[in-house]
């Protein structure tokens, strides 16, 4: 059987191609754009990639077109598809009829952390011996790809609430029929989808809809919108978590001395500590995704305490504050941190990695459709106060007059319209001790290796 996928090179699209590829499938797809990690992991598959959205790739003839979201009326591919009669999925469906149809489906949503907290439960099950399955937006280092089909039962994936297709305006995640559900936070995103955060918050209803009695969900005990979203009805048992003590919640944390960026620490069970977690990643927010993993991986019957050693050995994921590389002692991150609390959260987490005393210098591109329309230029520059320097790149067609947000850190703040001369320019600001955070959920134009160059270039 042939698949061929419109929109192959989006990490949920190439991580569909990958599922397909090892259940034996041809798979070919094709896409505008692709860089890294989609594309290196798309040619080491050896998945044929066509170039743009024209018609002609139909003479490929697959028995089925899985459409990704990217797609839209008026493309050339997407009118002689309908013209063709010939059949369509969405990728959702696919994989839900394909592959999710007999499997223990592990579904983490939520505004913020779906990638962390996907990766740490599979790697959760993984090093208990459970040899998951995993649809992940992003890549972590302990498997090296972003989707696999693996063994039966457990499959474990980032459950996203964007929308499924042109002709399916539902959340994707409404397909996967979880078992074990994971809910870490809710708010305003995706303007170009949502009018508002009830309309979000109803999305999140119907997935709480479908998780079976049997099941669980596991939710963020101190988030508001998600406990509004409950009050709905809620049909399967609960189990809540947040980083400090909560009524609602069973599971907490605290700082393991000396460790006030949380790259050490205890979790607490109703309150008494149950192990300590001493590991890679850094930051409260973190803190949250590895409760919200432990609780659902025991709901698939894996012990706390192996959990605990699980994390321990979890050695991150790709551009979830990912040190691209050190030139004379300037440390370069890339993270995808694209919305306000997602800015916020990390670089909290970097303060509090690197001290006080240390220069943090964060470039942004405000790149996602939310922030293209302007819809958090007021809470933009609050999320970036923790940062001695302000990058922000303000390309012509951004759709908003971002002055306000660079004026709002005076002389610390910085705009540019060009990815090359922000990187000659950054790189002639910087000096020894700097720690770079470079944020953005697209390629930026590769403006990581264009400043790690312009600082190689130039000694200083």
């Amino acid at each position: 059987m042939h698949v061929h996928i419109l929109g192959i090179g989006g990490t949920f699209m190439g991580g569909v191609a990958a599922i397909a590829r090892a259940a034996g499938w041809r798979v070919t797809g094709s896409d505008r754009d692709l860089y890294p990690p989609m594309s290196t992991q798309l040619e080491a598959l050896g998945i044929e990639v066509v170039a743009g959205f024209g018609a002609e790739q139909l003479a490929l003839a697959p028995d089925v077109v899985v459409v990704g979201n990217v797609m839209t009326r008026g493309m050339p591919v997407v009118e002689a598809l309908l013209e063709s009669g010939r059949p369509y999925v969405s990728g959702p469906e696919w994989l839900a009829r394909e592959v999710l149809r007999d499997r223990w489906v592990l579904a983490v949503a939520g505004t913020h952390g779906k990638t962390t907290t996907s990766s740490l439960l599979a790697w959760i099950l993984e090093h208990a011996g459970l040899a998951p399955g995993f649809l992940i937006g992003g890549v972590p280092a302990n498997f090296a790809v972003s989707a696999r089909l693996g063994s039966a039962p457990f499959f474990v994936i980032e459950a996203d609430e964007y929308d499924t297709a042109f002709f399916d305006k539902r959340a994707k995640f409404v397909h996967y029929r979880p078992r074990t559900a994971v809910l870490n936070n809710l708010e305003f995103d995706h303007a170009d989808i949502y009018a508002d955060v009830g309309a979000i918050q109803r999305q999140f209803h119907h997935l709480v809809r479908i998780v079976p009695g049997g099941g669980r969900i596991v939710w963020n005990a101190a988030d508001a919108r998600l406990e509004e979203t409950l009050a709905m009805g809620c049909w399967t048992p609960l189990e809540g978590f947040a980083r400090a003590p909560h009524p609602r919640a069973l599971w907490s944390a605290r700082a393991a001395p000396g460790a006030e960026d949380y790259s050490r620490f205890e979790v607490l069970e109703a309150g008494r500590a149950v192990g300590t977690v001493d590991w890679q990643l850094i930051g409260a927010h973190n803190v949250e995704n590895a409760l919200a993993a432990i609780a659902a991986a025991r709901h698939a019957g894996v012990p706390v305490p192996r959990a605990i050693e699980a994390l321990g050995a979890f050695r991150g994921i790709a551009r979830r504050m990912q040190l691209r590389g050190e030139v004379r002692g300037i440390r370069v991150y890339d993270d995808f941190a694209h919305h306000p609390t997602a800015i916020a959260t990390t670089l909290d987490g970097l303060r509090r990695q690197a001290g006080a005393a240390a220069r943090i210098v964060a470039v942004l591109e405000p790149r996602s459709h939310t922030m293209r329309m302007g819809v958090h230029r007021d809470t933009l520059a609050p999320s970036l106060a923790a940062a001695d320097e302000v990058w922000l790149y303000t390309p012509a067609d951004l759709g908003w007059d971002a002055g306000a947000v660079v004026a709002a850190f005076g002389s610390r703040g910085h705009a540019a319209a060009d990815v090359d001369a922000l990187a000659r320019k950054l790189a002639l600001s910087l000096r020894a001790g700097d720690h770079v955070l470079i944020m953005s959920n697209g390629g930026f134009g590769g403006l990581h290796e264009k400043l790690l160059a312009e600082l190689r270039a130039n000694p200083g």
